[in-house]
């Protein structure tokens, strides 16, 4: 990676789960042609791991990372798959520790203020907020970078073409995750193109 920071890779990162592994290199093509080219490819399907592998191969201009990453088995697996960051819906502190020793950016998911002062202790000060419209949203971002300014996050979960520009105008929000550009009948039609023209409009999405 050519940054050490998945925030400042793109302002949208799409969460990817790759029900087949040969979508995955002509899906990560779309993407990034798209202007998008942080791809966050959950573990969430028995072809997740095959799917990292291929668009880390096949797909150059690809960033792809590792989502719902959430046992030490995981971060291994993972990073051997090629997996050049990492993305948790949550953290433990074997799972933090593993991430930390992976050699990959990661970010660790919270929800709450006190996992938020939980992990700058540890030295993290970047972290996925999940879920985010569940969890407060907007709001309970903007409270929390009064007290915890020196917090960044990539809120993911619910999050809409609408709403994605309020939550890149607050200060303590680098990026964005959700998954609005992949329809799930665009990626079973394989209309690759579509996918493309979605991932374009998200890359142009500005603040509000």
């Amino acid at each position: 990676m050519t940054s050490r920071s998945v925030l400042d890779l793109a302002p949208v990162v799409p969460v990817v789960v790759v029900q087949d592994a040969a979508d995955a290199v002509p899906l990560a093509r779309a993407l990034v042609a798209g202007g998008l080219p942080a791809i966050e490819v959950t573990l969430r399907t028995p072809a997740a791991l095959d799917a990292i592998r291929a668009i880390a191969a096949e797909v150059p201009d690809a960033v792809v990372g590792a989502g719902t990453v959430i046992s030490p088995d995981n971060v291994r697996d993972a990073v051997a798959a090629g997996a050049q960051f990492l993305v948790s819906p949550g953290w433990t502190e074997s799972l933090l520790d593993a991430m930390k020793a992976s050699g990959v950016p990661f970010l660790p998911g919270v929800s709450t203020t006190s996992e938020v002062v939980a992990l700058l202790e540890r030295g993290v000060d970047e972290m996925k907020f999940f879920p985010a419209e569940a969890a407060g949203g907007t709001a309970y971002l903007k409270s929390l970078a009064g007290p915890l300014p020196q917090a960044r996050f990539c809120p993911t979960g619910g999050i809409t073409p609408a709403s994605a520009p309020s939550y890149l105008a607050l200060p303590n929000v680098g990026c964005v995750g959700g998954s609005w550009m992949l329809p799930g009948d665009a990626v079973a039609a394989k209309d690759w193109a579509r996918v493309e023209q979605l991932a374009r409009e998200a890359a142009a999405v500005r603040t509000a």
